[in-house]
């Protein structure tokens, strides 16, 4: 038939691969005829153009108005938007690109919300209405319904007298009622679904209820504020019915392509507090607070800047309101602030600092050691060639300036007296430290040495002796008082304004020697690849540290105060296990590194003290674990290994063993296995320090003791389960973490969800134990996929 030209074209799309050319229509049928401007298509009759297509049992058209009229079995699909519509009969103008549908059903394509933790479904936007209006690029639904859910039976629907749908942006519902499997369940006034373009819309958020055996019933509900382009913000109100009220807010924004900030704060109103006392004797903590959690990141005109700040208003309202576990044990608070730039290509870089630590002791107030930057400037150079020869030197240095502070708590243990100790407002630091470094080769054989000259500048330090322990009479030992030795009483600090230099001299040397290896093919029933490549490092490192006389006398704000005296020896040795699969990719499978130093001067130039935990930056960079209780010649042998024998199989251990007592004195073991949907984490976390009996000496002492160095810990830690976030049917996991000096679990979790091809249910336990809080909650959850969960669970506390 004929392909009449349309006199104008609506909009401009990209043509489907399969339509006609632009301004034409393709006309068929069984059974065709023309009278005048009207054209009658009968049996699978079809009106096809460049942005759609409609078919149907019956269509006329009119050449001169544009209208068609369909009837019986009408299918119309819009190619550039995606939609398909199913409706007993139509009427559609192919110019203007409207019409009304009439008993239509149709879909729009799905909208997957990359979110994580968001339940998610690929099910195209399913609607139904009485009949329906299309306007150019939007419907009308009249006495309809909405849903994500394989059609014909949803699991459910969001139903209204009228829809307001956008294909490929949006759909909006007034007057909607919520049905799980039919029946009603809420009412919303208004229902906003995003479907493409645009989904950042202000709004209320799905409201939240909860149960805790510590803080009642809970019921929240939020705003999402899109404020424009550029800042969105949320706010959440809870009310919890033992406790009081509150808020969640997170402010973000990107005010340009190089700047961002996001700003969360988190406060709890305790009205009533929790009762630690008896029920004839009530006695009330309050354990409300606030916290605030500041990022922003910025570059102008060649420097970059951050500033994270983080406030904590005490660790009790930390440990009793957090509902993360991990985060409830973590007692350190750290603020940093920067601006740094780079010049010469990278060979220099300037800092200017500002930094803040608080690390809690306790739930008791103001128990906290705080440090304290005001801001320093740093300013460094990486290693230089100065001459290019068979023997060759590097010059680099590092340098900084700055104002310090240091606040902290001071416990007399015997006496449970408390004071506290503060520096002056601004104690002022320079440090200045050139470094010379050259190298020497030989048949695999390298050996670095390098010379480090450092200048410490302090205005302020320690009394002379002050840092050591007291000795005085006003100290009660098990023993007694008087004048009886008590070497485990606090040090008794006295704060100077007067200066110190310090002045230190490093020489270090690093003898590699050559690697060892060997390549094996190993046999197929391992599954360990075509090859595997066995090689071993060894690497001994010397180093000699002098100058610094005035250890006790110089306050500690980080690692560059920590440097001390030491004539050491540093030996290690690693093996290391690849293998090579068929086709040619290289993996690390195994790694076992052994460490172990030796001290030629075992009081570090008179740092390490006897019957006290010492801190010195030579045996921190060795393990995170204290060992130095006195004077020694040798450290613990420090073994870390990882092995990884097959991609879902990973064993992590490390551990400290110490000759001096003959036992491993601290360890940490992991493996995690995860095939499938099935997945399985275990590990432990062991302290085991040395504990002192009573000591020989003038008079009978302490006894018994705890450790000097680390408290007793021993924890397992267990989680497994089988499933995912999107998996379909029924997935479930747990996981515990068990104290076994305490002989208690500290926390529990329990998880049991149901997914569909469109929605999901989840279930939770937790119980929380430690200090002042012994709580049970159960959780719950509703998710709709691709749109949003209604529920007391928070995503980030989900296990999946």
């Amino acid at each position: 038939m004929a392909t009449p030209r349309l006199s104008a074209q609506a909009s401009i799309h990209i043509p489907h691969p399969e339509a006609p050319p632009e301004s034409e229509i393709f006309m068929s049928g069984v059974n065709q005829r023309q009278e005048g401007d009207w054209y009658y298509l009968r049996g699978a009759a079809k009106v096809e153009t460049t942005e759609f297509l409609v078919t149907a049992d019956e269509i006329d058209y009119n050449s001169e108005t544009h209208w068609a009229y369909a009837r019986g079995n009408v299918k119309f699909e819009h190619f550039a938007d995606g939609e398909k519509l199913n409706a007993d009969h139509a009427e559609y103008n192919l110019k203007t690109e409207e019409g009304k549908f009439y008993v239509v059903d149709g879909t729009s394509p799905a909208k997957v919300m990359n979110s994580p933790g968001l339940l998610t479904t690929t099910n195209p936007f399913y609607f139904k209405s009485l009949w329906a209006e299309r306007l150019r690029d939007r419907y009308i639904l009249h006495k309809g319904f909405v849903t994500d859910c394989v059609i014909p039976k949803p699991w459910w629907t969001f139903s209204a007298p009228l829809f307001d749908i956008v294909p490929g942006n949006r759909a909006i519902g007034h007057s909607t009622l919520f049905r799980l499997h039919g029946v009603p369940i809420f009412y919303l006034p208004i229902f906003y679904r995003p479907l493409g373009k645009n989904e950042r819309q202000s709004g209320f958020l799905t409201p939240n209820v909860g149960n805790s055996s510590l803080l009642g019933y809970m019921v929240g509900l939020g705003y999402y504020w899109a404020i424009n382009r550029s800042y969105d913000l949320t706010a959440i109100e809870h009310y919890f019915t033992s406790r009081g009220p509150a808020e969640n807010i997170d402010f973000r924004g990107k005010p340009n392509a190089a700047t961002d900030f996001n700003v969360q704060l988190y406060s709890v109103q305790d009205l009533q507090g929790q009762n630690i006392g008896t029920a004839s004797a009530p006695f009330y903590l309050h354990e409300g607070g606030t916290q605030i959690n500041t990022n922003f990141r910025t570059a102008f005109d060649g420097w970059t800047g951050l500033v994270d700040y983080n406030y904590l208003s005490s660790f009790l309202f930390r440990q009793s309101f957090t509902q993360s576990y991990a985060t409830a044990l973590t007692s350190e608070v750290d603020s940093t602030g920067y601006l740094q730039r780079h010049f010469d290509q990278d060979t220099y870089s300037l800092y200017i600092v500002g930094q803040q630590t608080q690390i809690f002791e306790s739930t008791a107030p103001n128990d906290y050691v705080s440090i304290q930057k005001l801001p320093s400037v740093q300013f460094s150079s990486r290693d230089q060639q100065v001459e290019d020869s068979p023997l060759p030197v590097w010059l680099s240095f590092t340098s900084s300036a700055g104002v310090m502070n240091r606040e902290e708590p001071l416990t007399y243990k015997e006496t449970s007296t408390i004071g506290n100790i503060n520096t002056a407002n601004a104690v002022d630091r320079i440090d200045v430290e050139p470094r010379v470094t050259t190298e020497f080769k030989y048949k695999g054989f390298s050996l670095t040495p390098s010379f480090n000259f450092g200048a410490t500048q302090y205005g302020d330090s320690w009394k002379a002796n002050s840092y050591a322990p007291n000795y005085g009479s006003g100290v009660t030992c098990a023993s007694g008082t008087s004048s009886v030795a008590c070497p485990f009483a606090d040090p008794n600090y006295a704060f100077s304004s007067a200066s110190i230099l310090r002045h230190d001299i490093d020489f270090s040397a690093d003898l590699r020697f050559p690697t060892l290896e060997k390549i094996y093919t190993p046999p197929k029933w391992l599954h360990m690849g075509a090859k595997l490549k066995h090689v071993i490092e060894t690497e001994a490192t010397y180093e000699d540290i002098s100058g610094i006389h005035n250890f006790d006398r110089i306050i500690h704000f980080d690692s560059t105060d920590l440097l001390a005296d030491t004539n050491q020896v540093k030996l290690s040795l690693t093996n290391r296990v690849y293998k090579k699969d068929s086709k040619g990719a290289v993996s690390e499978v195994f790694t076992w590194s052994v460490v172990q130093e030796r001290y030629f001067d075992p009081t570090f130039g008179g740092a390490v003290q006897p019957y006290q935990r010492n801190v010195i930056l030579e045996s921190d960079e060795l393990t995170p674990f204290a060992f130095l209780n006195g004077p020694r010649s040798y450290s613990p042998i420090v073994s870390t290994m990882r092995v990884m024998p097959l991609r879902y199989l990973s064993i992590d251990w490390r551990t400290d063993w110490d000759p001096l007592f003959s036992k491993f004195v601290d360890r940490t073991i992991g493996a995690g296995f995860r095939a499938s949907k099935y997945f399985v984490n275990v590990s432990q976390n062991e302290i085991n320090a040395p504990i002192y009996p009573a000591l020989a000496g003038p008079g009978a002492l302490l006894t018994p003791l705890t450790s000097l160095l680390t408290p007793k810990a021993d924890q397992v830690s267990f989680s497994g389960g089988f499933g995912n976030t999107n998996r379909r049917g029924w997935n479930a996991a747990a996981s515990e973490t068990y104290d076994y000096v305490d002989k208690e679990p500290l926390y529990e979790e329990v998880q049991i969800s149901y997914n569909t091809d469109c929605c999901g249910f989840s279930g939770q336990y937790r119980r929380f134990n430690w200090g002042t809080r012994h709580e049970t909650q159960f959780l719950f959850s509703f998710a709709l996929a691709n749109i949003g969960t209604f529920g007391s669970m928070r995503k980030q506390d989900r296990i999946f």
